[in-house]
């Protein structure tokens, strides 16, 4: 019996000291919700970019001209070039603007949304706007076209602007404070 129990115990440790297996995973991910994903985006990008340019058509009164940041803008009044300076990192921009839908429907007007103070690329404000306030100076006013990527995107607000969601916003710089 004590020959059968230090057998047992050998054997038990012979296979106690083996090395650990890699275990192969159960499930592979093939990466197709990604493609599914990059091809539902460039839809919905090309579904946008159709009816921004059909609303452009629509403007007699403003010249629209795409920007290398992905929207389109208007200059409705130009301040001369010397007038002040575009604003730089931690400049104070204080501004007000207004976001409507592509149908024209208001969604935030500039009294709701407020005159606002906006530390250049230093406060959280959408992409879009961000970008926007850069090709602009005191005393101008823009009109501006954002693709739902350049403005609140996949979630929207989570108020009252929806999912993917194009806008257009009408943007006046009041002033420019360096830093």
């Amino acid at each position: 019996m004590n020959k059968r129990l230090v057998l047992l115990f050998v054997f038990a440790c012979a296979l106690s000291c083996k090395t650990p297996e890699a275990r192969k995973p159960e499930t592979v991910k093939s990466g197709s919700f990604i493609s599914e994903s990059v091809i539902r985006n460039k839809k919905l990008y090309e579904a946008e970019e159709k009816a921004i340019e059909a609303y452009i058509k629509t403007q007699d009164t403003k010249q629209f001209m795409a920007s290398e940041y992905g929207f389109w803008y208007a200059q409705d009044t130009v301040v001369g070039v010397n007038a002040s300076k575009l604003p730089e990192f931690g400049d104070i921009v204080n501004f007000n603007f207004n976001l409507s839908a592509l149908d024209g429907t208001l969604i935030y007007s500039k009294e709701e949304l407020k005159t606002r103070d906006y530390a250049m690329d230093q406060e959280a404000l959408f992409t879009g706007l961000r970008e926007g306030l850069k090709e602009m100076r005191a005393g101008e006013t823009f009109t501006f076209i954002f693709p739902s990527q350049k403005a609140y995107g996949y979630y929207g607000d989570e108020n009252r602007i929806g999912r993917n969601t194009p806008l257009i916003s009408e943007v006046t710089v009041n002033s420019i404070t360096n830093k």
